[in-house]
């Protein structure tokens, strides 16, 4: 969830995102590690006198150079396979919204709530309230559990669009003809923002998406009255 004079990046907010964190840790780990014995080698044969200009085969030094980064790769791709793969996956989805991208807004779908819809536009600067982003707020905000894993399903009605929420380690293109998912577990209440992250067009930085995050039982609420309220009319 941003705030104020932020210069950092958002806190981590979701499973998929704090397992990418550690990730991000590990892999620098090795890193660093990789950086150091290379640089001890190379400070041992600079300052080494003795020469072996007549070696003409190595095979214990060829066998410790082929297994070393082998044994490194490992290291990276086992956490990264199987980040890759919970990150993918969606088990237990509680509700599912459908989300469409347009040039230059979102409209969004419920369909566990009697299929009701609504558009998402940008909120113009003339009209934010005191303590609101701009060019990140928007008319209609998309509503969420938070504590339950919920679905999004994704599709474009026109160009190629990204739906990217980085505190919660979300990005899923939007393609026209095409319908991609995700699932994902906010872990706390609160407002999560993100935007478009596929040039789009001319106005390709002012399709903002905004989350609230809700207690499932005001959510299950919210569902209903809206549901109720669109039917009515």
């Amino acid at each position: 969830m941003p705030y104020w004079g932020q210069t950092t990046l958002q806190d981590a907010c979701s499973p998929a995102i704090i397992q990418l964190s550690q990730f991000h840790d590990h892999a620098l780990v090795v890193l660093a590690l990789v950086v150091s014995v290379i640089g001890y080698f190379l400070t041992i044969i600079v300052n080494n006198e003795w020469r072996l200009r007549f070696v003409t085969e190595a095979q214990h030094l060829e066998t410790v150079w082929t297994v070393l980064p082998a044994t490194v790769l490992i290291f990276l791709a086992i956490p990264s396979i199987r980040l890759l793969y919970i990150i993918d996956e969606c088990f237990h989805p509680s509700t599912t919204v459908k989300a469409i991208g347009h040039q230059w807004y979102w409209s969004y779908e419920y369909a566990d709530f009697g299929n009701f819809n609504f558009d998402s536009y940008i909120t113009a600067t003339s009209d934010l309230k005191p303590g609101e982003y701009r060019l990140l707020e928007t008319d209609n905000r998309i509503v969420l559990p938070y504590g339950l894993e919920s679905r999004v399903l994704i599709t474009s009605a026109d160009v190629i669009h990204s739906w990217t929420i980085p505190s919660l380690g979300v990005k899923i293109d939007a393609i026209p003809g095409r319908l991609n998912q995700i699932g994902f577990v906010i872990l706390y209440p609160g407002l999560y923002f993100g935007q478009c992250s596929e040039i789009c067009g001319a106005n390709h930085s002012f399709i903002p998406i905004a989350i609230e995050a809700v207690d499932p039982k005001d959510y299950a609420t919210w569902g209903l009255k809206v549901s109720s309220t669109l039917n009515a009319s």
